[in-house]
């Protein structure tokens, strides 16, 4: 039995990493869980798993979970018992699906701890990337990408030799606005942007969908996850969402990982692997779906993409700046401060005004992040305004 820490079990990943552990409560055990604000979710969660130590963003919502469970149970909160969550020594593989850079820290706790980790936290490779992979092979840890797209490579490249890849492919839906010429996105609002087509998420990850942001952090994820260049990682439009991710081999020969827009897929292959297990769901029927259409990315309708790509060439603390400002200017879109191509012009404000550190410590990219998120805000602002 695989005994669990799920870091943002309220989430839309820890929803369905929870729906994988109810169909095997024979090979999974939740030892902990860690959220945010969402206190009624937490109980319902900790009354159903019952695990022996719950993390909360704030001390209120974790005063209010330690009075609201009928037995007795841990009830830590902020960084600190975040940190004490991912290093609970009951447990021996971390989930981590916390959003955003907050999953960081935890995430190396686990592994300087030994966990094994399943990664949902596209954000701990795109800052951290070096010292996240430098950790996990000192300490012997496996990083198993929830991601499906990650997930999907994965499974392509079992028991094939790395160096025989000629590139690999990273599909993407295309998100909300894929078929939206580039002067109707100046008008797009966070309703219609939170409209994704194909998959059901956070808002967050549904807003860099739609920028393709979301795509961008996981081509930096993919380059550390699978040590490959980003000449050998591109991106491949592919509004049905049916094939995952793929990998050409230099060959010629291209492997896919096919399956139903499903999070449980990944979830529960990262939980499981090298076995594979029953799991229910709705099965894939291609002579129902018909079709599959492709095209390559446009930078420029969604230049979101391509400064994801340069960031992550150059390295250094841009991709942490990147990420970060990038969350600011999404919180400002979906608060109703920002319009949906200010996301972008925050972006390149913040950018510009970078000197990047090349080879950053942990304090360089937490820094970084720091001075990226006061800019972003002030750009935000700014920019806010002027769209007004």
């Amino acid at each position: 039995m695989k005994r669990i820490t799920i870091l943002g079990s309220t989430g839309s990943i820890g929803i369905s990493t929870l729906e994988v552990i109810r169909q095997h409560p024979s090979r999974f055990k939740v030892e902990g869980m860690a959220a945010g604000k969402n206190v009624e979710e937490m109980i319902r969660q900790a009354e159903e798993f019952r695990p022996r130590m719950i993390s909360m963003e704030e001390e209120t919502a974790a005063e209010a979970v330690r009075k609201g469970v009928s037995y007795p149970v841990e009830v830590v909160w902020g960084s600190e018992g975040l940190l004490s969550l991912a290093t609970l020594p009951e447990a021996d593989y971390v989930v981590s699906a916390i959003v955003g850079s907050r999953g960081l820290p935890p995430t190396l706790a686990a592994i300087h701890a030994g966990k094994t980790i399943g990664l949902a936290n596209k954000e701990s490779l795109v800052m951290g990337g070096a010292l996240v992979m430098e950790a996990a092979r000192e300490h012997g840890v496996s990083i198993l990408p929830i991601d499906s797209e990650h997930s999907a490579l994965f499974q392509s490249m079992n028991g094939e030799p790395r160096e025989r890849i000629r590139r690999i492919l990273v599909t993407a839906s295309g998100g909300s606005f894929r078929d939206w010429p580039r002067e109707r996105l100046a008008t797009a609002t966070k309703e219609q942007a939170l409209k994704h087509p194909n998959w059901s998420m956070g808002a967050k990850v549904t807003i860099d969908s739609a920028t393709l942001m979301n795509k961008g952090l996981e081509v930096i994820e993919a380059r550390w996850l699978f040590d490959l260049p980003y000449d050998q990682i591109d991106v491949l439009i592919h509004p049905e969402s049916i094939i995952h991710s793929l990998v050409e081999y230099e060959d010629g020969a291209i492997m896919a990982q096919l399956g139903t827009p499903d999070m449980k897929v990944p979830i529960q292959y990262a939980l499981s692997y090298p076995e594979r297990l029953p799991l229910k769901g709705e099965p894939l029927d291609l002579v129902a779906i018909g079709k599959l259409h492709f095209r390559a990315p446009d930078f420029d309708r969604f230049p979101c993409l391509k400064l994801a790509y340069t960031c992550g060439r150059q390295g250094g603390t841009l991709p942490t700046v990147m990420n970060a400002a990038n969350e600011i200017a999404v919180e400002h879109f979906l608060a109703g401060k920002l319009t949906f191509l200010g996301i972008e012009e925050v972006l390149e404000e913040v950018l510009s005004r970078h000197t990047s550190v090349q080879q950053p410590t942990l304090d360089d990219l937490f820094e970084a992040d720091r001075w990226a998120r006061d800019m972003a805000r002030k750009c935000g602002a700014r920019v806010g305004t002027s769209f007004s």
